[in-house]
């Protein structure tokens, strides 16, 4: 059968067919085993130990990506078509970098998934690569491009990386979907509907999606307080995190029993080829996990034992400015205990910035939000200005930072206890 139906919880149908070239490569890519791989690793890592219903995969997101470029492209006028295969490529690839657990392992590694990305797409040995030489022996760079936004149009590139990209619109609605949290939502096909291109090749939003773009920007902004910076969620990833590095010291002192070879690269900073980081998924980080409960080191053991049985770290939230001495008695505390500190108190820090405004140096122009507004001063004609000019809602959309501390419920009472009332 010429066409290819996903049933997605999200945008319910998505649907290509082989008879046309462009889908028949984008069959071909989901159909590879780099991509097939997305699917053992969790879109929001370890958020189903807080969320229970937070089991998708990279997998399902990056076919949704995909999915809503798709859409925006087939609503903007003059589109070519070489723009619509490059930018529905990129937007279905631009995941293949990830590792276990996602953005958690980047934390304890250091690894970036944007450069395993690219290499995965340029190394001549993976499916990836070979797939898209045979179609033009130029687009794995020219997808490569997109991702560091040197392509042109750059239409393209905002569609899969900017702040009003279809990245953030799926991963919005799919994880408040799947986690169960309504923070997410916000009225996708108005927005869809309401981008439009400037002369120069520049995505806007219309003067009637306004409000719909502030419904968006909220909604980041409290999926990340409520969902992604959750204190249960956090404690859980700094546990994993304590994991890895005390797995690491034993590995680089020759005291870890149980260490497969691709992982040992990875935990001790060694250099990987893209094959071995390629057998990577959260089943082998959680073998390793489950392993390492029987390890001699009390310390390995016991972390592992409590992430494996869901007893979790408490957590609390430290007064603004931080009163250091208090992390220090904290450490009192847990010494006292018994506890290495290094493992079992955990300094948490968490910050988002829910949009980036006109003034922040760091932010590519074309990364910046720009809407349809009335001429100052006159009845008829618009004008386009960046949306903080004309939305107050946008203004009041404040950075904020979290400090924490996370620390086993056995010393939490005297923890408690320190924090003012």
């Amino acid at each position: 059968m010429p066409e290819r139906r996903y049933r997605d919880p999200v945008h319910n149908i998505i649907c290509l067919n082989s008879s046309q070239s462009a889908d028949a490569l984008l069959i071909e890519l989901i159909d590879s085993k780099e991509f097939q791989r997305l699917r053992r690793i969790k879109q929001l890592g370890l958020a189903l130990y807080t969320y229970q219903g937070a089991e998708h995969s990279r997998f399902t997101h990056s076919l949704g990506v995909m999915h809503v470029v798709t859409r925006a492209l087939s609503l903007l006028d003059d589109v070519p078509e070489q723009v619509r295969l490059v930018a529905r490529v990129a937007a279905l690839l631009h995941d293949i970098g990830h590792g276990p657990f996602s953005h958690v392992i980047e934390k304890a590694t250091g690894l970036r998934h944007e450069l395993w990305t690219e290499q995965i797409l340029l190394d001549p040995q993976t499916q990836v690569c070979q797939i898209l030489t045979n179609f033009d022996p130029a687009l794995p760079r020219t997808v490569v491009s997109v991702y560091k936004h040197d392509y042109v149009p750059t239409y393209a590139c905002q569609l899969v990386s900017s702040q009003l990209d279809c990245d953030r619109f799926d991963y919005l609605l799919r994880d408040s979907l799947m986690t169960g949290a309504k923070y997410g939502n916000y009225d996708l096909e108005w927005v869809l509907h309401s981008l439009k291109l400037s002369p120069d090749g520049q995505l806007y939003v219309s003067a009637k999606g306004i409000y719909a773009v502030e419904e968006y920007l909220q909604a980041r902004f409290y999926m990340f307080r409520q969902v992604y910076f959750h204190h249960s969620l956090r404690a859980v990833e700094n546990m994993l995190i304590a994991i890895m590095r005390r797995a690491r010291v034993l590995a680089e002192s020759s005291r870890l029993n149980f260490l497969y070879w691709p992982l040992g690269k990875l935990l001790t900073g060694q250099q990987m080829t893209t094959a071995e980081y390629l057998l990577l998924d959260d089943h082998d980080l959680m073998y390793h996990i489950k392993r390492w409960v029987d390890e001699p080191d009390p310390v390995l053991a016991d972390l592992c034992t409590r992430f494996l049985n869901r007893k979790l770290f408490r957590s609390v939230d430290l007064p603004q400015p931080v009163d250091e001495e208090l992390v220090v008695r904290a450490r009192a505390i847990v010494r006292a205990a018994g506890f290495d500190e290094q493992y079992y108190l955990l300094r948490d820090s968490a910050a988002d910035v829910p949009y980036f405004g006109p003034y922040e140096p760091k932010q590519r122009p074309q990364s910046k939000i720009y809407v349809e507004a009335h001429r100052r001063g006159q009845n008829i004609g618009y004008r386009l200005c960046e949306i903080t000019e004309v939305s107050e809602v946008v203004r009041n959309l404040r950075s904020f930072t979290i400090e924490r501390l996370c620390f086993p419920k056995e010393v939490s009472e005297k923890i408690y206890a320190l924090l003012p009332n």
